[in-house]
């Protein structure tokens, strides 16, 4: 019995305002939401799961609007605390932040996770959202690194490489059986 899991990267954010909670998305992030809706709407969602940063429950909103489902809440889904405070990175800062973190995964900037931490907390949510929903199709709200280090967990090629590639909004269907990955697909979100 195959399960599939539909990572979908928010889509285009705003950077104001330093907390990565409430960041919501911006007026382009919007018409994403509305182009991911379009893009799963017939796909057989069964259920739909969400970090609980805005911008990411914002992108499938719409899409849970349309299928008439609730989006819940997963704390652990969350993207990697950057630094202290939960604050965003500085953009300038980011690529060599990033190399560092992959070059050692228990690298972490002062008061923030490695990515090792990360990594364990949303693997471990994403087994039991994969124990929950055997054999259905799963849609999770999610982010760029937190998604490529669930991903990479099971697959190296999800490395720094597949991450930098990676748009605004995107969407990596999962195919598992057994727990095992057995597939990935990426849906192309037409504009």
């Amino acid at each position: 019995m195959t399960t599939y899991i539909y990572m979908v990267r928010h889509g285009d954010s705003l950077r104001t305002g330093v907390d990565e909670w409430t960041r919501g998305l911006s007026p382009a992030g919007e018409e994403d939401a509305r182009r991911v809706t379009a893009c799963l709407r017939n796909e057989g969602i069964n259920a739909l799961y969400s970090s609980p940063y805005l911008r990411a429950i914002h992108t499938i909103a719409d899409l849970a609007k349309v299928l008439g489902q609730e989006i819940t809440l997963e704390e652990d889904l969350r993207e990697k605390v950057w630094m202290e405070g939960n604050r965003q990175l500085p953009d300038e800062d980011l690529l060599a932040s990033l190399q560092a973190m992959y070059a050692d995964p228990d690298y972490a900037l002062p008061g923030g996770e490695s990515n090792r931490e990360c990594q364990a907390r949303a693997v471990e949510a994403l087994q039991e959202i994969l124990q929950a929903h055997e054999g259905e199709r799963v849609a999770i709200g999610t982010h760029g690194l937190v998604m490529a280090l669930m991903m990479g967990y099971f697959a190296p090629e999800y490395d720094l490489d597949f991450l930098l590639k990676t748009t605004k909004p995107d969407i990596y269907v999962m195919a598992y059986s057994e727990g095992q990955l057995t597939g990935v697909e990426r849906l192309i979100v037409k504009g």
